[in-house]
């Protein structure tokens, strides 16, 4: 990349993993060609002076569905199968797929202003997020929901469209890459999912679904097979250390042993699981199961935000109310879900997620004369407990900076709103 610089940034407070975990250090961080190196390389270098700074590795959310930024706000206060199949899935439907691409453009709005660098994504318009994510400097797991009895008949229309935009947008930028995506249980077929399997064996790609989301989901897979939505998802293969399962607050039976035999990574959300009726994550079964565990926000119909700060915070609190202990969720461990676990999840554990050498350059400047982080007696704790993500100051992606002192560097805001003002107004 031809703006790339060699830096040295001084002064700053840095988050890194220590012996014990997540801690806070005084160190100065050398970047070079967009990674992190432990001292300064040969030729200029360019400091960037960070006094009043708490930098961390920029967030994962690792479940998002971009394009929903239009309907913020829209489907509020109704059961989940009310939400989903009589107000969301009916305006996706009418939606202009060109509209796809401002409407994931404001979500990485969304993300850059409160530290997030990278996302996995899926989506119903092929393009949108791709582009999205090339023109803001984000990164990006993105991925064509699929559906239907069989891959390569009634559910051939969206998968070729995964193929096309894989073969498109696949080598522009190394900040983009693909999940296969079958939607979920109710929409998707066994067969559907085994093939699916195979085809991102074949191709080396990710693979992403919602598993055991609410009641419903569960009681009419097992009325239909006789067995829970992971039983069946698992004998077919999907479920490997190269997949992502969104939500799963509906494990039963011997679920949680499954997820942990696969490798499989789940991913928590929060405040939709919450806002929308379904419960919470059971987190001692979880982690007494040693599975992988990644926070995401979920679309903003059903959030109606894309903060990890805020998913963060919520995540704590819920999990100490439901389990009746304040030490349930520690800040140290709940950080560590939206950077290494993440990361760890998406193949690239060392490279994202951490500020480390050979990492990449993906950091975040928090301002810490913000009212929240100060003062900074424990500046983890306050990344769940009292930062709001209003704090984050500049955003780096690959050692360049895609928003400085929270201007947008590579984009047009008030077009972004502009256009997708337009969209809603026409089509909500």
């Amino acid at each position: 990349m031809s703006d790339r610089k060699n830096l040295r940034i001084t002064g700053g407070k840095v988050l890194e993993k220590g012996p014990e975990g997540l801690r806070i250090a005084e160190k100065t961080v050398f970047v070079q060609d967009g990674i992190i190196r432990e001292s300064a390389g040969e030729g200029p270098c360019e400091e960037i002076r960070a006094e009043g700074k708490l930098i961390l590795p920029g967030l994962l959310n690792l479940h998002t569905h971009a394009y929903m930024t239009v309907l913020r706000n829209y489907a509020d206060d109704v059961d989940f199968d009310e939400w989903l199949f009589r107000r969301v899935m009916p305006v996706e439907d009418s939606l202009p797929p060109e509209g796809a691409y401002w409407c994931s453009l404001l979500a990485c709005m969304e993300f850059l202003r409160t530290g997030t660098t990278c996302f996995a994504d899926m989506h119903m318009f092929p393009g949108g997020s791709c582009r999205a994510v090339i023109d803001s400097g984000m990164r990006g797991y993105i991925g064509r929901g699929l559906v239907g009895e069989d891959l390569y008949t009634d559910g051939a229309g969206r998968f070729e469209q995964a193929l096309r935009e894989i073969e498109e947008y696949g080598h522009v930028t190394d900040r983009l890459s693909f999940v296969l995506s079958p939607h979920a249980i109710y929409s998707c077929s066994p067969r559907l999912y085994a093939q699916t399997a195979e085809e991102a064996e074949k191709r080396g790609l990710l693979k992403q679904t919602h598993l055991s989301e609410s009641d419903n989901e569960v009681d009419n897979c097992i009325a239909k097979y006789g067995k829970t939505p992971v039983e069946v998802i698992a004998e077919t293969g999907f479920m490997d250390e190269k997949t992502l399962l969104a939500h799963c607050v509906k494990l039963r039976g011997n679920d949680a042993k499954i997820l942990a035999q696969s490798g499989a990574t789940v991913v928590t959300n929060p405040a939709s699981n919450a806002k929308l009726g379904n419960g919470h994550l059971d987190l001692p079964l979880i982690l007494d199961n040693g599975i992988n565990l990644c926070i995401g926000t979920d679309g903003t119909s059903s959030n109606n935000t894309l903060n990890l700060f805020r998913e963060m915070g919520l995540f704590t609190m819920i999990h100490k109310a439901a389990t009746g202990n304040a030490a349930a969720a520690p800040a140290r461990q709940v950080a560590a879900m939206v950077t290494e676990n993440p990361a760890k999840a998406v193949g690239m554990e060392g490279k994202l997620g951490v500020i480390a050498d050979g990492a990449k350059a993906d950091l975040v400047f928090m301002d810490l004369r913000e009212p929240s982080l100060y003062p900074a007696n424990d500046l983890v704790s306050a990344l769940c407990y009292s930062a709001n993500g209003m704090e984050v100051e500049s955003v780096m992606v690959d050692g360049r900076f895609v928003m400085k002192n929270r201007e947008f560097t590579l984009f047009d805001a008030e077009q972004v709103r502009w256009e997708v003002g337009r969209i809603a107004d026409k089509y909500l």
